[in-house]
């Protein structure tokens, strides 16, 4: 729960982009049935209403978290699973040819460079994700103010390295 801050001040703009991807594919969700529960009913997901609306809620809040960079590293587990379990449902199906949702209304509909088209913004989030749960949320966020913020509480720093060496005396 100690996420690097060191990062360059850069890395807010990968927090910019999947985050804001995030927060309003979460809300087309609920304003487009076709973009929330029609999609995964027609997809098979079990309990589409429950699902889709879960989904939602995850991408809303976990995208506001990730534009503030609070809990960045957190919340980038979930976004990684969510991502593989769309890459699955969805572009297995358009490899084979039995994608239950309209085709791309232009070539490449099925088959390889299909897939390889449709799945850019997939491949792109999942990527900004896992580099974000390797590296932190960057110099420019809530996690880094918040850490700054607690070493620079009188005493903090050098308490919690007592703590950690054994060399605090317990309350037995």
């Amino acid at each position: 729960m100690n996420p690097p801050t060191t990062g360059p001040k850069s890395t807010l703009l990968l927090r910019l982009m999947a985050g804001g991807v995030f927060l309003w594919e979460g809300i087309l969700k609920f304003v487009y049935t076709n973009q929330g529960i029609g999609r995964f009913t027609k997809l098979g997901m079990p309990i589409p209403a429950f699902t889709a609306n879960f989904v939602a809620c995850i991408e809303i809040v976990g995208g506001l978290l990730l534009l503030s960079g609070l809990l960045t590293r957190l919340i980038a587990v979930p976004f990684i699973i969510e991502m593989i379990v769309a890459i699955l449902s969805t572009k297995i199906s358009l490899y084979l040819g039995t994608y239950p949702l309209p085709l791309p209304s232009a070539p490449p509909q099925v088959g390889m460079w299909a897939v390889l088209h449709e799945i850019r913004s997939d491949y792109a989030q999942i990527l900004t994700v896992i580099f974000l749960l390797l590296n932190g949320p960057g110099k420019w966020s809530l996690d880094a103010l918040l850490q700054n913020w607690r070493l620079s509480v009188p005493g903090a720093r050098s308490k919690r390295i007592a703590s950690a060496l054994g060399l605090v005396a317990g309350n037995d």
